[in-house]
This record gives structure tokens, C-alpha cells and sequence, in this order.
């Protein structure tokens, strides 16, 4: 496949506030109310995996190294599991098969890391110890891989929900990537930081917008903007993948005539999301904007048969996605 160069995703425009509000610094306790239920806290688990590596996948990608390492996984209720617009035996059908089925839906959390020459690069940071329980694991999984914090020279962030975003703070809420460039778009960036976001965002929801702008401000004079369709660091592309977020990114690694995309959180669940693409998500701030540009993201990865690391699929969540029927499939790869 020759590289080609990515246009946006999007097929219509969502707006986002420009004012910047003032530094918020109220944290959330380890016990958090998401989406208006309360979780217990499930203990925390190592970041090492069944062969006590902390790396759950890795493979050389011409000239740097791409490796993916868990943060853990999400504790959600299983209404996540359940858009409007498809029955009830269908949908229960579907996710038997795929294994979905009980009392929470908990999603894999995989952080990609990209390195080159003399560059780290982390795409997205994870929850860190303020959101749930049993994620927050990136610190130890890359001690575990001999990458210090201090050594991370990049973070590219999809988007600013918590567990792509917490993780920019340690457990004494310090910058934990003091030397790191934090690259975001312009739009998500805007979004989260206008003064009439707290307003307008459900009270179960507040706590995102409190977390975000608490902590980028904090890494304000770390933060680069970009917009959609630059090449964020050499070989990396913007592509515009809105309505999860109003400022949602996946990036594109370049490699020569290769490219493998982080897709954050376009596709965030291995089932619903490849099979029935058009459906509303209740994860997604735009459900419609973020429907068509699933079927728009989906149809560039198989009509370019493109690899992909998806942040909630499967861990390690690389794979590649193939057509099946009118709708795809995700097919996970290994190294």
C-alpha cells in the first residue's frame, strides 16, 4: 500500500467553546461515580502479564520500535452494551459471541508507544490512580519496560476523557512526564478549556470536565496544539476522527509504504462498533457525528487493509478490520 496522504474523516462539524477557564484542582477519590452509578474499587492488578513481561505486544515497524502496554481495564455498566435500534435477541445474540455477556462490560485499556531515533512517544497516558481501580497501570507496566517518565519525549493524545488523559499526574498529583512535549488538537483542546463546558455537561459527566481542565492546565506549558491532517511528529499523521469528542484524533505511523493507525476511541468495542457501526454509542458526546465517522474510518482501514491498535479492543487490541456481510470485523494479529 502506498502511503497516501489522510483527509478528515468527518463528514459534518461539531462546535466547541474557545475561552479558556480557570485552573480546577478538586481530584476525584479512587471510589468515583461514573455516569451517575457507584463502582466499588477492584483491587489493582500487576501491569506484568501471564509471562511476566509488562509488554503485551511489540513488533519493529520500519525504523522504530511500536509497542503496546495495558493500563488495566475499564469497570462500565452494561447499559454501554446496549444502543438503541436493534433487538433485544439480536443484540444478545451478538454479544455471546463475542463473550460480552454479565454483571459490567470491562474493556481493555492498551497504550501505545512508538519509538524512533531519539524519541519516545506515548499515544495517550491512561487513567492514572484518580479514575478506577483497575486501570492506571502504565507507570509500572513501563518501569517493567525499562522506559522511565523522565525518558518520554512525546504524548499524543486522541482526546481528554479520563482514561486516555488522568494518568498525566502522579499519585501526589505531579506532572509525571516533566520532560514531554503533550501534543492535542486544537478543537479538543478548546472544548475542554471554555468556560461554559461545566455548565453544559451533565452533572454525571462534570467530573471529566473538572479532571481535564484541572490537568491541562497544569501541563499548560508542555502543550502543543495541532490541527487535523499535520504531521504531528515525523512520520505522524492527524487524522481527523470527531464525535466521540469534538476534537478527537486517531494518528497515523508512516513508515515508508506501511501505516499502522491508532484509532483511540473511534472504535471503542470489538463487536458493536464493526457490526453495527451506524448505531448510537452512549460513550460518544456526538453519536451521529461519531456513527458516520466510524463508517467512514472503517471503510479507509479495509479498502486500505491498513493495521490498527484500538484502545479498548482486545488486548493488545493490533489488528486489522475486514468487510463481513453489509458491516466488518475486527481480526486481531500478532506480532
Amino acid at each position: 500500500m502506498n502511503r497516501r496522504e489522510f483527509t478528515s474523516l468527518a463528514l459534518m462539524g461539531l462546535g466547541s467553546g474557545v475561552a479558556s477557564a480557570p485552573a480546577l484542582t478538586r481530584s476525584l477519590p479512587a471510589e468515583s461515580s461514573l455516569f451517575g452509578r457507584q463502582y466499588a474499587p477492584v483491587p489493582r492488578q500487576s501491569a506484568l502479564n501471564a509471562s511476566g513481561s509488562s509488554t503485551e505486544f511489540s513488533t519493529e515497524f520500519g525504523e522504530g520500535q511500536l509497542n503496546v502496554l495495558s493500563d488495566g481495564h475499564l469497570q462500565l455498566p452494561v447499559s454501554f452494551l446496549q444502543p438503541a435500534g436493534i433487538e433485544d435477541t439480536e443484540l444478545q445474540e451478538l454479544l455471546e459471541r463475542y463473550q460480552l455477556t454479565g454483571d459490567a462490560y470491562t474493556p481493555a485499556c492498551n497504550i501505545s508507544v512508538w519509538q524512533q531515533g531519539g524519541r519516545t512517544v506515548l499515544f495517550d497516558v491512561g487513567a492514572g490512580s484518580q479514575f478506577m481501580m483497575s486501570a492506571g497501570q502504565l507507570p509500572e507496566a513501563l518501569d517493567a519496560a525499562g522506559i522511565s517518565p523522565e525518558s518520554v519525549t512525546d504524548i499524543i493524545l486522541t482526546h481528554a476523557h479520563p482514561d486516555h488523559l488522568w494518568g498525566l499526574l502522579d499519585d501526589f498529583d505531579d506532572l509525571l512526564y516533566s520532560n514531554a512535549t503533550i501534543h492535542i488538537h486544537r478543537d479538543e483542546l478548546d472544548y475542554w478549556q471554555a468556560e461554559d463546558t461545566l455548565s453544559r455537561t451533565p452533572e454525571s459527566r462534570q467530573s471529566f470536565v473538572v479532571g481535564a481542565q484541572s490537568r491541562l492546565s497544569r501541563a499548560e506549558e508542555q502543550v502543543s496544539v495541532f490541527a487535523s491532517g499535520d504531521e504531528v511528529l515525523p512520520g505522524i499523521e492527524a487524522v481527523d476522527t470527531r464525535g466521540h469528542t469534538p476534537g478527537h484524533t486517531s494518528l497515523a505511523i508512516h513508515q515508508g509504504s506501511e501505516s499502522v493507525l491508532i484509532v483511540g476511541d473511534a472504535l471503542n468495542n470489538v463487536a458493536l462498533s464493526f457490526e453495527y457501526p451506524r448505531l448510537p454509542s452512549p460513550a460518544d458526546q456526538d453519536p451521529e457525528q461519531a456513527a458516520l465517522t466510524r463508517m467512514a474510518l472503517l471503510d479507509r482501514l479495509a479498502s486500505e487493509k491498513m493495521r490498527m491498535i484500538g484502545f479498548h479492543m482486545p488486548t493488545p487490541g493490533f489488528g486489522r478490520v475486514e468487510r463481513r456481510n453489509s458491516a466488518y470485523r475486527f481480526v486481531a494479529e500478532s506480532a
